[in-house]
């Protein structure tokens, strides 16, 4: 009887071990993002923040700069809950503000894709890393009954 519990115990922190180290490795490959972001228009840049907030977790904002004022679009959370990432935006003037959360599909060092098919727009949500300094940001989704793509190229501009 005791062999079998000793054998359990083991069993037990083994599974909690690779979990551990499964959370952090999705962060960890995902630290690429880490930065200040910028992605010219005809009306101006667009700006991603992304730092680093603890282990399980990366905080990020989206903003634009008009007449030296900062103006926020969209407060963002990428976090590690139960085994699987999570981006979570909240965005100023959407659903009341409420944070909405899209389920990460596909993780690795080059590629993000995160999905919430209830949502209205967007229902994809993805980043593609082209270099250290440059990244393709997309959203994409049915909208009004139509596929709808919308791509975002940036530069690291820190």
């Amino acid at each position: 009887m005791t062999t079998r519990i000793y054998f359990s115990m083991v069993a037990a922190m083994l599974t909690l071990c690779t979990c551990t180290v499964k959370t952090a490795s999705n962060i960890k490959k995902i630290e690429w993002l880490v930065g200040t972001w910028e992605h010219k228009t005809s009306k101006g840049s667009i700006y991603e923040t992304w730092r680093k907030a603890d282990g399980n977790e990366l905080v990020g904002k989206s903003y634009v700069i008009k007449n030296k004022d900062t103006i926020l679009f969209e407060s963002i959370r990428l976090v590690n809950e139960q085994g699987k990432l999570f981006y979570i935006p909240a965005v100023k003037d959407q659903n009341e503000g409420t944070p909405i959360r899209f389920e990460g599909k596909r993780i690795s060092e080059t590629y993000l894709v995160f999905e919430n098919k209830m949502h209205d727009f967007p229902q994809v949500i993805s980043y593609k890393k082209i270099s250290e300094d440059s990244l393709k940001a997309e959203i994409s989704g049915l909208r009004n009954g139509k596929e709808e793509r919308r791509y975002f190229p940036m530069r690291r501009i820190k």
